[in-house]
């Protein structure tokens, strides 16, 4: 659980600079990939991610600009993209204006259950590396390759010199 603003932004940024890298990964065409016909698509996953930041947050009355989870999905990858920008960056204004070190222990309903608003944060934060990491899966079923996020991808390993792991 978050215990100081400033302490969430710094991890917000970086993680939120690793979404914006796989969302400028994807296409326009891999935004219909999917697992199977029953399980969302890399486009919806990709929206999911960024409209969940305002459907969490405004539960616990953060007021920002953030898309909204009711909205189409966007035709292509570069308005998700976008939006995931326009939405990150408006929620941490949002924080930095509205909330300070101790609106962090509050406690707001958050899908019947009490959390501190520092916990929401840290939830968000892991709901984004979730979704981010199924995304890569399908990311690699449409042939799109993947940036490295917390270590080099396949693709990177020749960059340092090294064969790629093998199974």
């Amino acid at each position: 659980m978050y215990t100081s603003i400033d302490s969430f932004v710094k991890l917000w940024e970086s993680e939120a600079r690793s979404t914006q890298r796989i969302l400028e990964a994807c296409t326009d065409a891999s935004l219909q990939q999917s697992v199977t016909n029953d399980h969302r698509t890399l486009g919806r996953l990709a929206w999911h991610i960024v409209t969940s930041v305002h459907e969490m947050l405004s539960r616990t009355g953060l007021k920002f600009d953030g898309a909204d989870p009711e909205a189409p999905i966007p035709a292509t990858a570069q308005e998700i993209s976008a939006a995931w920008t326009k939405t990150s960056d408006a929620m941490v204004q949002a924080l930095h204006d509205q909330w300070n070190d101790s609106t962090l222990q509050e406690e707001t309903d958050m899908y019947g259950e009490q959390w501190p608003n520092g916990l929401t944060l840290q939830i968000l934060i892991h709901h984004m590396i979730h979704h981010r990491g199924q995304m890569t899966v399908l990311m690699r079923q449409a042939g799109i390759k993947v940036p490295g996020i917390y270590g080099p991808a396949l693709e990177d390993w020749a960059t340092f010199g090294m064969e790629a792991p093998t199974l």
